[in-house]
């Protein structure tokens, strides 16, 4: 049977691995966001219960603003988590 000369000439293959991220995750990423997800809440709620006393008496309601900023920054660290 007659052969094609076409089929012998090579054919390009793309690399298996073209659609995968180069590099994981770092270690730190996911323990750090986690960890600032669970003191925002819990900065809040130290605020209330010891009736502005804790955690930093001096700023006064500035202490819902940065417990809503950590959480803040726990959410925009997990969305570089792959």
């Amino acid at each position: 049977m007659a052969r094609s000369k076409k089929s012998d000439a090579k054919v390009y293959k793309a690399p298996r691995n073209l659609g995968k991220p180069q590099s994981d995750n770092p270690k730190w990423l996911l323990p750090t966001a986690l960890t600032l997800l669970v003191a925002g809440p819990v900065w809040i709620v130290v605020y209330y219960v010891t009736k502005a006393n804790w955690p930093i008496p001096g700023i006064g309601d500035m202490n819902l603003i940065v417990g809503f900023v950590l959480m803040a920054v726990g959410m925009g660290l997990l969305t570089r988590w792959k």
